[in-house]
């Protein structure tokens, strides 16, 4: 391997319970040096089956361990169709995330991913900071930072990724030090209460494109309801695991449920300006709720701000955070920072992550 420039894959299973994704990125895990191949690789849905069922389980339960053999199996399989790669970095499926308490679990051995692919593996990128007393997340923004002065912005903006959480990252572009130049936040629910209900009411995956959702009214009543949840009052750092709170939609026309749900996610980003240092000259928006148009819609409303999916700025929004646990990886093996107090909350810049590598 040469530090100076690596080519590292990325791969990411998110809080969606979608599938995953896989990104080549060349970096030496501070500058991005180049962009790569990309791919994804759905779970079926006697896959997904099985994930939902360990969701909240920890280390050494029998759902947790099952979850963790379909986790290394579909990316041992995506992995299969990538070549030339440096490093991977494998992050695993969150099934619980319980900072300051029991800790967080990413189902998925590294080591296993390692031997079966022959590749050099890190991995296990959240444990250290929540041991030291971070969130534990977000760890994308060392990342926006870097995508931020790869673009050449030159005022401070946000990364809003909608996964199953939304999380945002405010980034100021002309600071050097990812250190010191991020501000990251989980914010409220993402994709995941409307792909909840999308599945248990209409039968399907999700309400593609946020068709439904346009088609109906949010409901301000229960959208004020669900704005008192403490969690909205919490000043950073927070974070969420795939339970975050949301509006309760029960009895509600389909429609109008979906656009309430869809309403929801847009008043937690709202909510977010309020902790942000100065206020952001755009939001970029990543993850799969940029395609619920419905959702985009009701930011467009509800921001100050212009707001775009990532694709404006000639970026992948459905590879962001795979791309960004390549770069993870590439500061793991240089011993570089995952975290910092303006990202998890963690007392001081804290490395973290392991490598497993194949053996000899």
């Amino acid at each position: 391997m040469h530090a100076d420039r690596l080519r590292v894959l990325g791969m990411m299973s998110g809080t969606s319970l979608d599938g995953v994704d896989a990104a080549v990125l060349e970096t030496d895990g501070e500058a991005i040096l180049g962009f790569g191949p990309s791919a994804y690789r759905p779970y079926s849905e006697a896959e997904r089956a099985v994930l939902r069922a360990a969701l909240g389980t920890w280390q050494g339960a029998a759902p947790a361990d099952a979850a963790a053999r379909v986790v290394e199996a579909a990316h041992a399989d995506l992995l299969a169709g990538f070549d030339a790669v440096d490093l991977v970095g494998f992050h695993g499926q969150t099934l619980a995330h319980d900072p300051g308490r029991r800790g967080t679990h990413q189902a998925g051995s590294g080591a296993r991913l390692a031997s079966e692919s022959g590749r050099p593996v890190a991995w296990d990128f959240r444990s250290a900071d929540v041991a030291a007393g971070g969130q534990g997340a977000p760890l994308a923004p060392f990342y926006h930072h870097a995508l931020a002065r790869w673009m050449g912005a030159e005022a401070p903006l946000v990364f809003l990724n909608i996964g199953g959480v939304a999380n945002v990252t405010w980034v100021d572009p002309t600071d050097p030090a990812p250190e010191t130049a991020c501000r990251a936040f989980d914010c409220g629910p993402g994709n995941a209460p409307m792909d909840d209900y999308a599945a248990a009411i209409l039968a399907q995956p999700r309400d593609e494109g946020g068709a439904q959702a346009l088609s109906g009214r949010p409901v301000v009543a229960r959208l004020a309801e669900f704005a008192t949840d403490p969690f909205f009052a919490l000043a950073p750092p927070k974070s969420l695991d795939r339970a975050a709170p949301a509006p309760d939609v029960s009895g509600l026309a389909p429609a109008d449920a979906l656009a309430t749900l869809a309403a929801a996610v847009a008043e937690g980003v709202a909510r977010a300006f309020d902790h942000f240092p100065v206020p952001p000259q755009r939001v970029l928006v990543c993850g799969g709720g940029r395609h619920n148009r419905a959702l985009m819609a009701q930011l467009a409303a509800r921001l100050p701000c212009p707001v775009a999916p990532v694709e404006a700025a000639d970026l992948d929004g459905d590879m962001i955070e795979a791309q960004a646990f390549a770069y993870l990886a590439a500061r793991v093996l240089r011993d570089l920072p995952l975290s910092a107090p303006g990202t998890t909350g963690v007392a001081a810049p804290t490395r973290g992550g392991r490598i497993s590598r194949p053996p000899a």
